[in-house]
């Protein structure tokens, strides 16, 4: 079986490790730039309203500047900014996990591109034995493994 090195935890800790450290330089240097990002893995708080949210594509691009850049920040692992959308500049704070990045721009040029993806999150042991279960129900091989009553 071959695996996908860019999934595995190393690399996801080595680029997660990549973007921080990319992103502290920006900050300190006070450059500006934009990121691209999958918007499935973006929390808006408060909430954007419905005709905003709608118009976001899979994959979005923020560029940070002016306020934006100023209030951006990164905090265990989730990268996250102030941001105002649509036409009243509805005012709301983007969060995301680092591996959300997909990609980092300066100006025109990519500074980083991440292959990595955000990890799902890890079954619990009953999910998994339940999953496990209708695996072995659905092959009709195995019910000679189960108990007659």
């Amino acid at each position: 079986m071959t695996i996908n090195l860019f999934q595995t935890p190393e690399f996801r800790a080595i680029m997660e490790a990549h973007l921080s450290r990319t992103l502290a330089y920006l900050f300190e240097k006070d450059q500006e730039f934009a990121i691209v990002c999958e918007i499935k893995h973006v929390t808006f708080s408060p909430e954007l309203p419905s005709g905003i949210s709608e118009t976001l594509k899979d994959t979005v691009l923020f560029v940070l500047s002016g306020y934006t850049f100023q209030s951006a920040k990164i905090e265990q692992g989730i990268f996250s900014f102030e941001a105002g959308f649509g036409s009243d500049n509805f005012g709301s704070t983007v969060s995301m996990p680092l591996l959300a990045i997909r990609q980092l721009f300066v100006e025109e040029a990519p500074v980083v591109i991440n292959h990595a993806e955000v990890a799902s999150k890890i079954p619990s042991k009953e999910a998994l034995a339940q999953s496990s279960m209708e695996v072995l129900l659905n092959n009709p091989k195995n019910k000679k493994f189960l108990k007659k009553k």
